[in-house]
């Protein structure tokens, strides 16, 4: 765990985590349940650092029945999702506490939304740099380099942290 950064609270068997344990990964992830020969195992929760979870049952290192909830309180369902699809486009925070008053609008689920650096992108778990192709979480910690395919889809979808000139049109 010195080499990746992780930190663990709990008891070994054989030099192996087991029982009832805390696993902080670097990215302060942190994994709170049951442990097996080193690996997740039972019933566990992780806890991201944006404030969502996923609560699950684990066999030997992977998730077989879980539920994630994001930091909003909203529960994805893995089957009928239709949050935020083609037929019905409001945020979740739209959905529970209404709509705003006609011409003023609701960018992100956040409101009001994030600052976003300049130059920068709100990818949703965090802010991406174009130039050095750098994801950082909100508190500016390094998240991940993006991949072409990343790239291509945040510069293709997400908000910009500068406005841009409409087209004009022509005469």
């Amino acid at each position: 765990m010195q080499y990746t950064g992780s930190h663990y609270v709990g008891s070994y068997v054989n030099g192996r985590m087991e029982g009832n344990a805390e696993y902080v990964l670097p990215t302060d992830t942190r994994y709170v349940g049951d442990m097996k020969d080193g690996m997740f195992h039972g019933e566990g929760t992780l806890f991201f650092p944006s404030g969502s979870r996923f609560d699950a049952t684990w066999e030997k290192g992977l998730a077989v029945k879980g539920k994630y909830t994001f930091a909003d309180g909203l529960q994805y369902e893995d089957r009928h999702w239709h949050y935020c699809d083609s037929y019905d486009r409001r945020f979740f925070t739209e959905i529970c506490y209404g709509l705003k008053p006609s011409g003023i609008s609701q960018l992100t689920n956040m409101d009001p939304p994030r600052k976003i650096p300049p130059g920068c992108y709100d990818c949703g778990d965090g802010f991406y740099n174009p130039t050095t192709r750098v994801i950082k979480d909100y508190r500016n910690r390094f998240l991940r380099n993006a991949d072409d395919d990343e790239h291509e889809w945040i510069v293709r979808t997400c908000r910009k942290g500068w406005a841009e000139k409409p087209a004009q049109k022509p005469k």
